[in-house]
């Protein structure tokens, strides 16, 4: 059986990592429009790398919870593929191994100009001058507002595949991403793990469990190991 688990910010912040949604548009004195889109980008380059230099260490210091480590354990009895929308490697240091991250990661630095050229600097900060084999600045990894989500059609394609789907820490508030609901087959379960009502309707076809990650996710996987 393939359990696909769509998560987001919410599944991090339960490990310390805040989110924008909760930040009001400021993260530690940072705008989501200066430091999360291309246009920030080149209108100050310097801030942006500071920002996810700070990002960085930060989540460096982070620990997975309870939460990560049920969707670890689930692959002991089944096929798992984790489908997420954070920039941290909370998953893979809780012991998952198929993650596709829609929006890149932290941990990874690319050239401003070719996609393809990325590179694991693991925690250290990316240097202002600092520059990729083609000469153009090193910039963060990660997905900014208004460009590709490179990764989308890889997530789609398992989400197709899902005999379990699994929807936890994210409001389906932001595209392509809470697009992904609508590739699964029918009559599949499907759960939203969440203590709030997400921003997707939610028909009698989904079982909401109104609890955070770091609770719902390993009351849940005892459930999916009892249905065995």
């Amino acid at each position: 059986m393939h359990v696909v688990v769509l998560s987001g910010a919410g599944v991090s912040a339960e490990s310390g990592l805040a989110t924008f949604r909760d930040s009001g548009g400021l993260w530690e004195g940072f705008s989501i429009e200066d430091v999360a889109s291309i246009e920030g980008w080149y209108r100050d380059k310097k801030r942006v790398l500071e920002f996810y230099n700070k990002r960085r260490e930060q989540a460096a210091t982070a620990k997975p919870n309870s939460g990560h480590r049920a969707i670890a354990e689930l692959e002991e009895f089944f096929r798992v593929s984790v489908v997420t929308q954070n920039v941290d490697d909370l998953h893979e240091r809780a012991g998952s191994t198929n993650v596709i991250h829609l929006h890149g990661m932290l941990r990874e630095a690319r050239s401003e100009k070719d996609p393809e050229y990325v590179v694991d600097i693991g925690n250290r900060p990316i240097e202002p001058g600092e520059k990729a084999p083609d000469g153009s600045q090193l910039r963060p990894n990660v997905v900014w507002f208004g460009e590709a989500v490179p990764m989308i059609e890889v997530a789609a394609e398992a989400v197709m595949k899902a005999d379990v789907f699994i929807v936890v820490g994210t409001s389906l508030a932001v595209y392509p991403a809470a697009g992904l609901i609508n590739y699964t087959k029918n009559s599949i379960d499907k759960y939203v793990v969440d203590p709030s009502v997400p921003d997707m309707y939610l028909t009698d076809e989904w079982e909401h469990i109104k609890k955070g990650a770091a609770t719902g996710l390993p009351e849940l996987k005892e459930k999916l190991m009892s249905n065995l």
